[in-house]
């Protein structure tokens, strides 16, 4: 039987202006005792300035730590989001965040395929992708950490093209990230049959709900968002999503992944109800 534990990713003070410091802050005040940093190299402007979350993996890897541990929260999994189709940024980005998660006690790595370029063919793109998953293969069993494809691009958009790019290499280290509203958005398949076949890959789930409008706007066009409503408040089904998650037998992380102080707050809210109401299991 599954067990759950609520975290938040921190694009949730992205339209708040807020640094890495400060949007850490925040989630703990609003009671979540788990959070997932979105992490980058070298220095980026907005961040350095204090007006952008994402976390330089050119800082100490034990000041993440340190920032977490005053506020009383912990890192769930890092956004370590890299371009799989692009070996040359994805294998240094991921080795690097490997490190990181080592240091901040985190077991999960999320990525996607990202953009692939108009000039490389599909079998060009899986080869690509093979060769990255293979050097980081190795990464991650010295590290014993996960890297979680999520589906988010023209290929991860169906359950087969994420089955075959988690399969590209027979690692126990390479898994699933189910993005909830990605997959809802894309309308390739129904979004709860497709994580029914996945369901045994997953090791974490991004908690992204559509608002209706959102919906009804752009579904069937894109693969993907950055972020979306506030959990509850959108098109998902939630108590169908942990009804298909609740066989696993492993703590599941449920990042929230919204766009707004008051959506990430409302989503605490909503979700630890869930659980209460459902008497899932919680994990510490």
């Amino acid at each position: 039987m599954a067990k759950y534990r609520i975290a938040v990713n921190m694009e949730f003070v992205r339209s708040a202006d807020m640094d890495f410091r400060a949007g850490v802050k925040v989630a703990s005040e609003m009671g979540y005792k788990w959070v997932e940093p979105m992490v980058h190299t070298g220095y980026e402007l907005l961040s350095e300035v204090g007006y952008f979350h994402s976390f330089s993996m050119e800082e100490d890897p034990l000041l993440m730590a340190e920032i977490c541990a005053k506020y009383g929260v912990q890192v769930a999994s890092l956004s370590a989001h890299s371009p799989l189709m692009k070996p040359e940024a994805a294998v240094s980005r991921l080795t690097r965040a490997a490190v990181l998660a080592h240091f901040v006690g985190t077991k999960f790595l999320n990525s996607d395929e990202m953009l692939k370029p108009d000039w490389m063919s599909d079998e060009e793109a899986h080869e690509a992708m093979r060769y990255t998953l293979k050097r980081l293969s190795h990464v991650a069993a010295r590290h014993k950490v996960y890297i979680c494809v999520e589906p988010h691009g023209v290929y991860t958009k169906t359950s087969e093209g994420l089955l075959r790019i988690v399969d590209l290499v027979p690692s126990p280290w390479i898994q699933v990230n189910w993005d909830t509203g990605n997959a809802y958005l894309a309308g390739v398949e129904d979004p709860y049959e497709a994580l029914t076949r996945v369901r045994d890959r997953v090791m974490h789930v991004h908690a992204k709900d559509i608002s209706f409008e959102h919906s009804e706007r752009e579904r069937g066009k894109v693969t993907g968002t950055p972020v979306g409503c506030a959990c509850g408040e959108g098109v998902v089904d939630w108590d169908k999503v942990l009804h298909i998650l609740d066989p696993l037998d492993r703590e599941i992380t449920l990042s929230v992944e919204c766009g707004t102080i008051e959506q990430a707050e409302s989503s605490l809210a909503f979700l630890t109800k869930l659980l209460e109401k459902r008497g899932s299991a919680a994990a510490n």
